[in-house]
């Protein structure tokens, strides 16, 4: 039969009870003294019951003493002990309950081991370079693919980002310690890299780390460039016949009014191929620009002419005071492609007075910046915005980006897009001084 703890405490204080009301009696008749009897009885009945009291709760305390011992090895990751006891009491239930619970705790850290066993896999295998940072700007974890972009394949634990960006192309660097999320090109010894580079603030253990998402996007940039060219290839042959069939059939009705000696008819006739033809040349005429760019011839100007032509074409604001020493770069492309670009930061939904045009000095380079308030770019838009061709209005040509990309790196230099905290999006342009 199975008593319960409470009932084995009752047991036992109603024994030294009776025991005491015995010796109580026994002394009371040998000494015939009531009082001192009775107290004497209490005294005598003391160390008996202190004794069963202490042997009653001495595999309390070893149980309390086991399982204090397995909590402190749950605390320190070990899962592996269990208590055995043979008790039919709410302490042997205990017992079991806490069995129970190392066993349940057991399988899960197993399962999470084999997870992050898994996920370690994944992300070390990844072509994504990824990288843990912490508050004090240590790399805490880094993938294969990190490594090898960042550190010739070796390791990165424990070693300040900022040490590990100094040996790394400058461009990706000043990527990676931007506060935004960007999208670069870096020259490398076959032609270029293209990354786009992404920061996400994460907590692990509690404290905050930031997490550096690499990704390499020069392939796929291949990939989409022969996309665009067939997509160019088809709106191409659709103006192309959309000017001709009418500019042939106009022909052909030119000719029958020739036949016939309608005069009065002929004007209009030529007059609207000669609108088609106008049409159809100002189409490629565009194209042709972007195919025909000549090798830039930069030279000394000052900064305030530029300025000020620019704002003959579009309005904007001067993010701070324009540098004192000249600028160096062949000003008739430059001009063009910052036209380009505030024409889009106008179009981009920001506000007019918004829209800023910076122009700095940074040790050997010029950095023209175009910043506006506007909608942004999604990851999706900011991976392939600079491919020629590539639009998302609706009458947009897809070529000021573009153009701007090719100006840039014809001087040398590099361009760079990345969403503005608070919302609206920078296009820099970093080029080249002379030596």
């Amino acid at each position: 039969m199975r008593m319960s703890l409470e009932g084995k405490l009752a047991a036992l204080l109603l024994g030294a009870l009776a025991l005491g009301a015995v010796l109580t009696a026994t002394v009371s008749i040998f000494i015939g003294w009531p009082v001192l009897a009775a107290l004497t009885g209490v005294l005598l009945g003391m160390l008996p019951a202190l004794w069963l009291a202490r042997r009653a709760v001495a595999p309390v305390r070893r149980l309390l003493r086991a399982l204090a011992g397995a909590v402190a090895s749950y605390r320190d990751g070990d899962f592996s002990l269990s208590l055995t006891v043979e008790r039919r009491d709410e302490l042997g239930q205990l017992v079991v309950a806490h069995n129970e619970l190392g066993n349940a705790l057991r399988e899960q850290r197993q399962h999470l081991v084999q997870r992050e066993l898994l996920l370690d896999t994944v992300t070390q295998h990844s072509p994504m370079a990824i990288v843990l940072v912490d508050a004090q700007r240590n790399v805490v974890y880094a993938n294969l693919a990190a490594r090898h972009l960042l550190n010739r394949g070796t390791s990165l634990q424990g070693m300040d980002l900022d040490v590990v960006l100094a040996g790394c192309e400058k461009e990706l660097g000043e990527a990676i310690t931007a506060g935004e999320d960007c999208l670069v090109s870096v020259k490398a010894t076959d032609g270029e890299d293209v990354f786009h580079v992404a920061k996400q603030q994460v907590k692990l253990r509690g404290r905050a780390h930031r997490l550096l998402l690499i990704k390499r996007l020069t392939r796929e940039l291949s990939r989409q460039e022969v996309a665009v060219w067939k997509k160019l290839i088809r709106v191409l042959s659709h103006e192309l016949n959309n000017s001709l069939a009418p500019i042939s059939s106009l022909a052909n009705t030119g000719a029958e009014l020739l036949r016939r000696e309608d005069y009065a008819q002929i004007s209009g006739v030529l007059r609207t191929i000669r609108e088609r033809a106008d049409h159809l040349g100002n189409f490629i005429a565009g194209y042709a620009v972007f195919a025909r760019l000549p090798t830039p011839r930069p030279a000394l100007f000052p900064w305030s002419d530029l300025v000020r032509d620019l704002r003959a074409q579009h309005s904007f604001a001067l993010a701070e005071e324009l540098p004192a020493s000249p600028g160096f770069f062949d000003r008739a492309q430059m001009e063009q492609a910052l036209i380009n670009l505030l024409k889009n930061a106008h179009e981009s939904g920001s506000a007019p007075e918004a829209v800023e045009l910076s122009v700095s000095h940074v040790e050997r380079s010029q950095r023209l910046e175009v910043r506006d308030r506007g909608s942004g770019m999604s990851e999706a838009v900011l991976t392939q915005a600079l491919l020629p061709f590539y639009s998302t209005k609706r009458t947009g040509t897809g070529l000021g980006l573009a153009l701007a990309r090719e100006i840039v790196e014809a001087h040398g230099g590099q361009i760079r897009l990345a969403n503005r905290e608070g919302g609206g999006l920078t296009v820099s342009l970093s080029l080249p001084l002379p030596q």
